[in-house]
């Protein structure tokens, strides 16, 4: 049997579906406690007046299913680039053709406003999704390493400064 979904760009009444989607993916992930963003930030991030991301969602019946959240980024070696954050389905509506769906909207969006490049990150344990990016024909990459610093980090090293630099 085939399900009849829908891919659309989110709107600003889809982000309670959106963070309970990220709070999905966060536990898929063994990361529940990292996930902080509230709904409140992301309605101000994502739909306020200077949104820091967008996003892409999956329907079946008119309940968000599935999400794509994405952020523009710049390389001084690519120029514009498109970076995939988030990216999932709910485990009973994969195989479905909607995660398809939604990473075939990506494409065509980034190709549509010119970016050279599409990255996203993905946990080497997760095969499934390796093998559904490989089948688009993405390379994995496993010659660099993530670096960052966290919220408290930043606190504290900024507090060693009487201003801002």
């Amino acid at each position: 049997m085939q399900t009849n979904f829908d891919i659309r760009k989110a709107t600003a009444e889809d982000v309670p579906a959106l963070w309970a989607l990220v709070r999905e993916l966060a536990i898929y992930e063994r990361a529940e406690e990292e996930h902080l963003a509230t709904p409140e930030e992301m309605l101000r991030d994502g739909f306020g007046s200077q949104p820091l991301y967008g996003a892409w969602v999956a329907t079946v019946a008119g309940e968000v299913v599935g999400m794509a959240l994405y952020y523009y980024r710049y390389s001084t070696w690519k120029g514009k680039c498109f970076y995939l954050e988030d990216f999932y389905v709910q485990p009973i509506h994969r195989s479905k053709k909607i995660g398809a769906a939604l990473f075939k909207a990506i494409i065509c969006q980034a190709a549509e406003e010119q970016c050279r490049r599409i990255s996203w990150q993905v946990l080497d344990w997760n095969t499934p999704a390796i093998e559904f990016y490989q089948r688009f024909g993405a390379s994995i990459d496993g010659g660099w390493l993530n670096g960052g610093l966290d919220e408290a980090q930043i606190q504290s090293f900024a507090q060693q400064f009487d201003k801002p630099l």
